[in-house]
This record gives structure tokens, C-alpha cells and sequence, in this order.
């Protein structure tokens, strides 16, 4: 029995999508719901599966292919097809050879792994059919041997004077997020604040309720759900900076919907927390727990990415000390959080020793004035250092 294989129906924000990688080749046999390929649109990576038991018989579209919501990409044949089943086994004993030693018989995208990692591409063990090396053999390979001895590097693309160059397509989220970042320098009147938190009151109460907080609710109490907890309660006083521009309008949000940037191996993405007003420090640490593993695995869905009117990135997980984070539109404002350093302060007349930390709120000029920005920084330096008003709503 033929089947169609079709791009799952894109949301009406995006307008098509591009073929990221085919898992399998014609002939291959495939269990139901395996991955056939991904598809990655400008906010996620879709992937389609196997309908039933079989094999594809026909590719309509390559990796790098434009494609619409719909479209058929690929013909597949249910159950069993003569001549083009190969057993585990068979694939197993087939020799070292079939493996092609020039790299015509593997995918681009197998090819362009092997070359990011200067691997041999006879060293990896293939598991595809006729001993064919997939992504998945060469991403464990890499795994499995991190320090292995590198081969000859290729000829160069260009060179002088002994230097050289690698060309890599961009991948089209990061182009999408080039791209934003460019329309938010351009098309908005952006400005930065600084601040600094005294972050020792908030790392007693963690070191106190550590213990207690993780056996009560099953994960770790962290740094994140306090700075959400502290931006949803200053959102509260200053609806400008949690409002938008449309048009000639100024859109005020009476929700608050919260961006949390995330680092993928595909780039940087921020997916939604949703209504924080109403989340405990518990739910805001699980849902950030949940998205982050979400985007480390591919498995963030166009939901998941929608909305927020807000932002929250921590630079400091990766040591910066200080940034002028940019704008994720429509939002006004995005606040950058950073790497929490022992410095010597004033404290009643005498220096002490105090983990201290730079707050960046990068903002929309035409819709926040100074004194709102200010002041909403403020504000969440308060709650931070004396997390008690988030309690008492003071």
C-alpha cells in the first residue's frame, strides 16, 4: 500500500519550511512512528514519522528544499517491499567497503557532521542498510570517542598563506534570528539601563531550604524562579513595559506571559512561561526545567514559542559579567541577567565582601521613559534583595 508523506500543517505565522534532514533513504525498512526527517520552520524543527511499518520508495524533496504546509515530500510503501528488505544481520555482515570510502554513498547532511568534526569517515561503524553511516552513527561516534586522534583535515576551500575557511549554510533559524535581531536594532529606539543586586539574601535562602524544597517538590531550587517571580510582580507596577506597540497603537497585556532565552545546539530560542502571576517558585522551576530539555532535544513545539511579553536571558550561566541584551520583538523590554561575582562593598560604613550582580533592561524607547525603566529596575532589585516583599506584596 502507497502512503503520502506530507509537511504537517504550519501555524499561520509560518509561511513554509525547509527539509533539515532525511533519517532514511529509499529502500530502507522503517518501523511505525520512527523519525523520517526533520523539518525545521522559522521557530522550531518538526519531525515526521513513519505511518506503518514499511520503507520509502520515492524522496520529492532534498535536504535544504523549501516546502509547504501539506505539501508531499516523499512517497512511502507499507509492509514488506521484495528486493529491498536487508535484515540487521545482513547489514551487519556487509563489508567494510560499502561504506564508501569517498563519501558519495552518504547524505549531505552526514557529510557535512563528518566535515564540522574532521572525523574519518571510515572509522564509523554504519547501521544503516548496506553498513550506510546515518547522523545518529556519526553523533555517537563523536560521543563515544572525544579525544580521538583527528585525521587529515580536507583540502581547504580557500587559502593564504597557510590559512583557511569553512563554509557552512546557515541553518534557517539561525537566519530567522539574524534576522530579528537586525528588524529590533532597526526598527525600535533601543536603550539600556544597569543596575546591581546584592544576591546574598536570596543564596541564604537557598542554602537554608535547598534540602527541604527539593524533597517537597521534586526539583532543585534555582536562581530562575526568583527573577521571574521578581519581573511578573514589577510588571504589575509598570504596565508600560509590559505593553507593546501595534501600528499606531500601544497594546497594554493584562497577563503576563514570560520569555525565557534558551541556548540550543540549533541557536537561541525563547519559549513561553504562561500566566507566571499564578505560579509558584516550584512551577516556574519545573517549567523551565521542562523547556530548556524541550530545546536541548529539538522537541520545542510552535506553542511552545508563541507570545510572551516579556523577556528574562541569563548571560551569567555562561560567565558575562555585563551585556545590553537586544529586544525580542514585539516586546518592549527584556532583561538581562549576569554572572553573580564576590565584590567589596559599602555596608554601613564598613566594606564587605558580597556576591554582586549587573542587571541589564534593554527597553523600547518610544513606549517606556526613563522613569519606568528605572524605576522597573528598581523594583526587581528590591524584590531581589529582600525577597520578602514578593510575600507581603510590597
Amino acid at each position: 500500500m502507497s502512503i503520502e508523506i506530507k509537511v504537517p500543517v504550519l501555524p499561520e505565522s509560518v509561511a513554509d519550511a525547509t527539509i533539515a534532514t532525511w533519517h532514511v533513504q529509499p529502500g530502507e525498512p522503517v518501523e511505525r512512528d520512527q523519525n523520517l526527517v526533520d523539518i525545521e520552520t522559522d521557530k522550531v524543527v518538526l519531525e515526521v514519522v513513519a505511518p506503518e511499518d514499511g520503507s520509502i520508495s520515492e524522496l520529492l524533496f532534498q535536504e535544504g528544499d523549501t516546502v509547504l504546509g501539506e505539501q508531499v515530500i516523499a512517497n512511502f510503501v507499507a509492509g514488506a517491499v521484495a528486493g529491498q528488505e536487508v535484515t540487521k544481520a545482513q547489514a551487519n555482515a556487509a563489508p567494510a567497503a560499502d561504506s564508501d570510502d569517498s563519501n558519495d554513498n552518504l547524505s549531505p547532511s552526514v557529510r557535512r557532521l563528518i566535515a564540522e568534526h574532521n572525523l574519518d569517515a571510515t572509522a564509523i561503524k554504519g547501521s544503516g542498510v548496506g553498513g550506510r553511516v546515518t547522523k545518529e552513527d556519526v553523533e555517537a561516534f563523536v560521543k563515544s570517542a572525544p579525544v580521538a586522534k583527528p585525521v587529515a583535515a580536507p583540502a581547504p576551500v580557500a587559502s593564504l598563506e597557510g590559512r583557511s575557511q569553512k563554509r557552512v549554510p546557515m541553518t534557517r533559524l539561525r537566519k530567522t534570528i539574524a534576522n530579528r535581531l537586525l528588524e529590533a536594532k532597526n526598527s525600535t529606539a533601543m536603550l539600556t539601563t544597569f543596575n546591581e543586586v546584592n544576591m546574598k539574601p536570596i543564596m541564604d535562602i537557598r542554602k537554608q531550604y535547598q534540602e527541604v524544597f527539593e524533597k517537597r517538590h521534586g526539583i532543585r531550587l534555582g536562581f530562575m524562579s526568583f527573577y521571574v517571580k521578581a519581573v511578573t510582580e514589577a510588571l504589575k507596577r509598570f504596565p508600560e513595559v509590559n505593553a507593546s506597540i501595534d501600528g499606531d497603537d500601544i497594546v497594554y497585556h493584562n497577563y503576563f506571559d514570560v520569555s525565557i532565552a534558551v541556548s540550543t545546539p540549533r541557536g537561541l530560542v525563547t519559549p513561553v512561561l504562561r500566566d507566571t502571576d499564578t505560579m509558584s517558585l516550584a512551577d516556574i522551576e519545573k517549567n523551565v526545567r521542562e523547556l530548556a530539555l524541550k530545546g536541548r532535544d529539538g522537541k520545542l513545539s510552535v506553542d511552545d514559542m508563541t507570545g510572551g511579553n516579556f523577556t528574562v536571558t541569563n548571560g551569567g550561566v555562561f560567565g558575562s559579567l555585563m551585556s545590553t541584551p537586544i529586544l525580542n520583538l514585539p516586546q518592549s523590554a527584556i532583561l538581562g541577567m549576569h554572572a553573580i561575582k564576590d565584590r567589596p562593598m559599602a555596608v554601613n560604613g564598613e566594606v564587605v565582601i558580597q556576591p554582586m550582580m549587573y542587571l541589564a533592561l534593554s527597553y523600547d524607547h518610544r513606549i517606556v521613559d526613563g522613569r519606568e525603566s528605572v524605576g522597573f529596575l528598581v523594583a526587581i532589585k528590591d524584590f531581589l534583595e529582600d525577597p520578602t516583599r514578593l510575600l507581603l506584596d510590597l
